[in-house]
């Protein structure tokens, strides 16, 4: 697949470059060109004084997206960063020189005006102008008008494209960015530190993943791209930053789904001296903060299957245990055999692998037929112990821990845990779980924990399944504003 869009001709480049080599003929080079606008759209829209046309002078700058020529005067839109403003062009205003200019601009091109507001017979605020400086010649069409941008992998292929035409993705995407703004600045008003963690590390620790690997010339090693933050910030829990929080990119050489995507965004927020339950209130919290600040609204409609998800009433909680006895309608399904089991998945319609451990086919049933018809917000409590091998065992049932997973929408949002800070019950933990592999074991983070670490709370939240709730989009691709592809024209 080439990345020209087949609609952009040879003839429409050649068109506008040759505008080009008139304009540097003519002693005009838009590349050097420079405005210095006072106003976004938005904020110049605002600063219209209502009855008094005229007074309000503005400069404001963007991209022509839509040119209406009636002869001796244009009204044209500009585009920025905060969306679109009307320019009203008169030949009498501007002068025959600069009028003959600017009608040979073409829709794309980035240019400046100054002027005064004003509001036109129809209602609409615009900006009369008296000055248009071209400063950045388009020497590509945009897609057309009215089909727009509407291919998935050119959307994503070409997102600068998509921010210009698409209205909903440009919406989604800068939604995310206040998403993303709101959540540091909840964290820092309760005293959570933000850090930078490594993204190369010698060992691929915090969760089972397959890692991305890297040579590092300097220090003739193999490294992994982290697909965790969790070990870094423990240890600073242990150099006593009791809140400490990261907003990061994890790598997982993994498959690609709507919901799954290799490079992601995760935060993770570590509290001492608290726990599952203490993340649990904050989780809440967090989100009611972002309905309210960001949203403006507690009620949101879940895109996939339209219901109303409120986050203004209670949060449901329910132990996995009893998910999975509703769900099969077996009260003694935590006493059965590992084949009576397997039996009774694939009565549910579930393939079951042979190779698969007795806890993998009782989770296949939780995230299969469970997990996606959680849509309220629902608290997931206390997992089997083989599934979360770093928190602390649950006192009531020790074959489960003391961990929670929120799930809204049909996906899990954030998991929390009890952080397990006994040091020789870790080094157990990790043992079992890298089974023959103990090259895999993180030896610094224990030696750290060796020195001690306080009770802690810790959470995960996928910030771009975070971001697909709030905005109604319904893939992980977009609302990210670049995500991962095959190379144009690969076929391998």
């Amino acid at each position: 697949m080439s990345d020209i869009p087949s609609e952009i001709t040879h003839d429409q480049h050649a068109v506008r470059r040759q505008k080009l080599a008139e304009l540097r003929a003519g002693g005009t080079d838009p590349f050097r060109a420079n405005f210095a606008p006072t106003h976004f759209s938005g904020d110049a829209l605002k600063a219209y004084v209502e009855g008094q046309d005229n007074t309000v002078p503005v400069a404001v700058a963007g991209r022509l997206t839509v040119i209406r020529d009636m002869g001796k005067s244009q009204f044209v839109k500009l585009l920025d960063q905060q969306g679109q403003i009307q320019l009203y062009v008169r030949k009498d205003v501007m002068g025959d020189e600069a009028y003959a200019a600017f009608k040979k601009l073409d829709i794309g091109d980035i240019v400046g005006a100054r002027g005064t507001l004003f509001k036109t017979k129809a209602g609409e605020i615009t900006v009369r102008a008296e000055a248009v400086t071209l400063v950045a010649k388009a020497l590509r069409p945009l897609p057309e008008k009215w089909h727009g941008l509407t291919d998935a992998e050119q959307v994503y292929r070409q997102r600068y494209l998509d921010l210009i035409v698409n209205p909903e993705s440009r919406a989604r995407l800068l939604l995310r960015s206040r998403i993303v703004a709101a959540i540091r600045r909840f964290l820092d008003e309760r005293q959570f530190i933000e850090v930078e963690t490594p993204v190369l590390q010698s060992v691929a620790g915090g969760a089972a993943a397959r890692p991305f690997v890297t040579r590092h010339n300097a220090l003739g090693v193999d490294f992994f791209l982290r697909i965790s933050l969790e070990l870094y910030l423990k240890r600073l829990l242990v150099g006593g930053i009791d809140r400490v929080y990261e907003i990061g990119r994890n790598f997982r050489n993994e498959g690609i789904s709507r919901r799954h995507n290799p490079e992601f965004t995760m935060l993770e927020v570590y509290q001492a001296y608290s726990d599952y339950r203490g993340m649990m209130a904050l989780i809440k919290d967090l989100l009611t903060a972002l309905c309210g600040g960001v949203l403006g609204t507690s009620k949101i409609k879940h895109a996939a299957s339209g219901q109303e998800i409120d986050f203004s009433g209670p949060w449901r909680e329910a132990t996995y245990k009893d998910l999975i006895r509703a769900e099969t309608g077996d009260p003694d399904w935590f006493g059965r055999s590992k084949a009576e089991h397997a039996a009774a998945a694939e009565k549910l319609g579930l393939k079951i692998e042979p190779q698969w451990e007795d806890f993998e086919i009782t989770n296949e049933i939780f995230s299969k037929r469970i997990e996606p018809n959680l849509i309220q917000p629902t608290f997931v409590l206390n997992l089997p112990k083989e599934l979360c091998p770093l928190a602390k065992v649950n006192p009531a049932d020790p074959s489960t821990l003391d961990v929670f997973e929120l799930c809204v929408g049909g996906m899990e949002i954030a998991p929390a845990y009890s952080e397990q800070n006994d040091p020789d019950a870790r080094r157990a933990m990790f043992e079992q779980q890298a089974g023959e592999e103990k090259q895999s074991i993180d030896q610094d983070f224990l030696l750290a924990l060796e020195h001690g670490m306080p009770p802690a709370g810790g959470m995960g939240v996928g910030i771009d399944r975070l971001c697909i709730l709030l905005t109604g989009a319904e893939s992980i691709r977009d609302v990210i504003l670049f995500p991962q592809l095959r190379p144009a024209g690969r076929e391998d």
